[in-house]
């Protein structure tokens, strides 16, 4: 698979998603019923971030048990991340930001993957490993969509799901962005809502959350 159609398809997971929860899953028990709640709540593409020692394990359970669930590693920091992905089958891999070597292991990896980027120079090296579709993070905290529609100047072609700082007040006004493909967040799965059990409050969220930006 060439660099281009990988990022071709990672562009096309983005887009069908609209929204991608990041899912930092702290006890393994709660993977197979948090992924059920989100599909039931019309959220299908899933990042399960490498933040919790059972993530791996959460994103096998998943893709085991809930076939109709999209499941992506997110919080891929390095080489070794990104080949422990590869490596469990996933549709695709997000990092919160981009290395050289990171960078390097993508462009060869056959994995679609989006880099995370918040500056000019650092799309600028990701354009340089053929990485057009990219993550915008921290978005709100990056300088919001003002910095995005910046950064479109310049780079006009590039692909983008900002995450960080958004929400269901505010996913509608990102996803109007000409350049943004999808958004990402954790408000469609609170930590506190994990905790409990609540997975119909969850489902509620999501449906909720789907419904509105439809309308939008």
């Amino acid at each position: 698979m060439t660099t281009t159609s990988k990022q071709d398809q990672m562009a096309a997971l983005i887009r069908q998603a609209t929204v991608i929860p990041v899912l930092t899953i702290e006890k393994l028990e709660h993977a197979v019923p948090l992924a059920k709640a989100l599909v039931a709540g019309g959220v299908k593409t899933l990042e399960v971030t490498l933040r919790t020692a059972v993530a791996i394990d959460a994103a096998k359970a998943i893709m085991a048990e809930v076939p109709d669930a999209i499941v992506g590693i997110g919080t891929i920091l390095n080489g070794d991340d990104l080949a422990r992905a590869e490596a469990l089958g996933v549709k695709f891999g997000i990092s919160p930001g981009a290395t050289p070597e990171l960078l390097k292991a993508a462009a060869a990896s056959k994995l679609p993957f989006a880099p995370g980027i918040a500056t000019a120079s650092e799309l600028m090296q990701a354009l340089a490993h053929g990485l057009d579709v990219v993550k915008f993070f921290p978005a709100e905290q990056a300088g919001g969509i003002k910095a995005l529609r910046a950064l479109a100047g310049p780079f006009p072609n590039v692909r983008v799901c900002p995450t960080g700082g958004i929400g269901e007040n505010n996913a509608a006004t990102w996803l109007a962005e000409p350049n943004v493909l999808a958004v990402g967040g954790s408000w469609l799965c609170p930590t506190a809502e994990i905790r409990s059990g609540n997975w119909d409050g969850i489902t509620a969220i999501c449906a909720r959350t789907m419904k509105s930006l439809k309308a939008a």
